[in-house]
């Protein structure tokens, strides 16, 4: 006589590696629909970490997150943490409501970025945090995903293309690199229910913001900067 043992229901928050798993409970529309069509939910997702890797930062970012920037820009602050050049505003704005506010924070230490960073993130007071993190240790960007699951802020770090075959807790990881006319091939390295093989080129678009601000330019303000010393509590 045999007897059988059903399997106890997984939690909500396991799957196995061929199965979708459950949807983001909220996503962000990309603007790219060639690239929604390959995403969970159909869009960025929310309440997690958003990893970027690409070889020559602070161009292919910019223009896949701008169409998703834009919608959000006027609910509250988009903020960038140490991104590689001084921000150009009028190139991240130009898309953007009238009443949308950039602020950049530049840290002096990556202590100092990492505290910056999950402050921002668990108070809620941004609409989206951009990070551009070259080094950065896994129990670190774990933090930053456990931080993100209970905020209602939209969370990309972005780090080296070297970096893609360390271990990240990120449940969606994108390869981008830069390709002709502003195109970015995006490389689908991790994400839930399986990912497609190949990679897939997103065209780029008007208010692409530029790499860096030229010298001459007047530099953006910086209304985050007093956070880089504040210390603990500062953002309390």
């Amino acid at each position: 006589m045999s007897v059988s043992v059903a399997s106890p229901a997984p939690h909500p928050a396991v799957w196995r590696a061929t199965q979708a798993g459950p949807p983001p409970s909220r996503v962000l529309a990309t603007g790219h629909p060639e690239l929604a069509a390959h995403l969970p939910g159909r869009g960025w997702p929310y309440h997690c970490l958003i990893e970027f890797l690409t070889p020559r930062p602070g161009r292919s970012e910019a223009s896949l997150l701008q169409p998703a920037l834009a919608q959000v820009a006027g609910n509250a602050p988009i903020l960038l943490v140490q991104p590689p050049h001084p921000p150009c505003a009028q190139g991240w704005l130009a898309p953007w409501p009238a009443d949308a506010r950039l602020w950049w924070l530049q840290p002096a230490t990556l202590a100092d970025t990492l505290w910056a960073l999950n402050q921002a993130v668990r108070s809620g007071a941004c609409a989206a945090v951009l990070a551009w993190l070259p080094e950065v240790t896994e129990l670190a960007l774990r933090r930053l995903h456990l931080a993100a699951q209970a905020a209602p802020t939209l969370l990309v770090v972005v780090r080296p293309w070297a970096c893609r075959r360390q271990n990240s807790p990120a449940p969606l990881r994108l390869g981008l690199l830069p390709g002709k006319a502003g195109e970015t091939e995006v490389h689908f390295l991790k994400m839930r229910g399986g990912r497609p093989v190949q990679p897939i080129v997103v065209a780029g678009g008007p208010g692409v913001a530029p790499v860096p601000a030229p010298a001459s330019s007047t530099a953006m303000p910086s209304p985050l900067a007093a956070l880089a010393g504040g210390g603990p509590g500062a953002l309390a």
